[in-house]
């Protein structure tokens, strides 16, 4: 993802099981659909879409029950069900998946494989990843989001949880991002050869202005766009276009990913408690 342009007026796609319009990644607003830069609507009926899903794991029985629990949501679609990585890079283009729900240890091509082989297609550049993983993984989880994951969750998470999370995803936001996913990055950094601080800015951080870098900092810290602007003296539109304006820069598919730039870069420094 380069840039993420503000909705067209009377654009915004709404949740049809909540009522509202998901979230743009660069503004906490109200946001384009995931795949097109426009609205999901459905041609014939002129309402929002649903989600296409694609399920990927190597157990029959636990794709069964995720695409049972996917196909019960009024907005969304099981539109493919895949039992190893590259089975999943092929059904996320034939099936025209918005969204694939990717299990990390699947034999013939592991998931983070197949998330870096969607995230690199141009022609899948508008598919999101959602990893499935468990909590004693921390380093697969940040291998993932390197890789292009827009989030990860525990397989063990509650049905509702695993419908939200879906949702999420598909509108464009980093799931359990800034904050736990910051945290989560921040420990796995802590590493001997993690970039000391005040060491020189990598090349592509050298292209953000100081501001863009301030911004960023603080969405790596956490803070969303309201928040960021207060702490900056900004408003919330100005923000909007700073965070924009870096993931252009970046190359970011969404917030998760900035987060883990500012940590690589050294930009922001892992807490030591």
């Amino acid at each position: 993802m380069t840039t993420a342009p503000d909705p067209a007026p009377g654009t915004s796609p709404v949740d049809p099981a909540s009522g509202t319009a998901p979230v743009d990644p660069a503004s906490g607003t109200a946001a384009t659909g995931p795949a097109s830069g426009t609205a999901l609507v459905d041609p014939a009926s002129g309402t929002a879409a649903p989600i296409r899903v694609l399920l990927a794991d190597d157990q029959r029985l636990v794709r069964s029950a995720f695409a049972m629990l996917v196909s019960s949501a009024r907005d969304m679609d099981v539109v493919g069900q895949a039992g190893t990585g590259r089975e999943a890079v092929e059904l996320a283009r034939t099936a025209r998946a918005d969204l694939v729900v990717m299990d990390i240890r699947m034999p013939d091509l592991d998931g983070i494989e197949a998330t870096r082989r969607i995230a690199a297609d141009e022609d899948l550049a508008g598919v999101r990843v959602l990893v499935l993983t468990t909590y004693d993984t921390d380093e697969h989880i940040v291998e993932a989001l390197r890789a292009g994951a827009s989030g990860f969750l525990v397989k063990d998470t509650r049905p509702a949880e695993l419908l939200d999370a879906i949702r999420t995803v598909a509108a464009g936001e980093s799931l359990l991002s800034p904050g736990p996913t910051a945290r989560l990055i921040a420990r796995v950094l802590r590493l001997p050869d993690a970039p000391p601080p005040g060491a020189p800015a990598p090349a592509a951080l050298a292209a953000l202005s100081e501001r863009e870098r301030q911004v960023l900092a603080l969405v790596a810290r956490g803070l969303n766009n309201a928040e960021a602007a207060q702490t900056l003296n900004l408003s919330p539109l100005t923000t909007k276009t700073h965070v924009s304006r870096i993931m252009g820069k970046l190359g970011a598919r969404d917030r998760a990913q900035l987060v883990i730039a500012a940590y690589e870069s050294g930009l922001v420094t892992p807490s030591r408690s």
